[in-house]
Order: structure tokens, then C-alpha cells, then sequence
């Protein structure tokens, strides 16, 4: 679920570190990093999609 504090752009990262229990500031790395080499903006779109609001 996308938190509806502490989150930057749409809270991909922050619900995706949050549900595994890593770092958020990890996760935001590793999407600048995969989007620098790969995907990574395509995958936080759909992230974006796919994860719903937390209530």
C-alpha cells in the first residue's frame, strides 16, 4: 500500500520498503539506479497503477 505520509512522488518506494521492511532511502536508490540502467521509470509508473492508497 502507497502511505499517505512520508512518501515523495506518489509512494511506490515508501509502500514497497515499508511492506519488506528496508530502508526507504534503499529503495529510492536502487529505482534511480535501475532507471539509470533500465526501467526503472516504467516500473514505478505501473507501481503507481497497480499499488492502492492506503486507507
Amino acid at each position: 500500500m502507497r502511505p499517505r505520509q512520508g512518501r515523495w512522488i506518489a509512494g511506490v518506494c515508501a509502500g514497497l520498503a515499508d511492506r519488506f521492511g528496508i530502508s526507504r532511502g534503499l529503495v529510492r536508490l536502487g529505482f534511480v539506479i535501475f532507471g539509470l540502467v533500465g526501467a526503472g521509470e516504467i516500473a514505478y509508473l505501473i507501481g503507481w497503477v497497480v499499488m492502492p492508497k492506503d486507507p
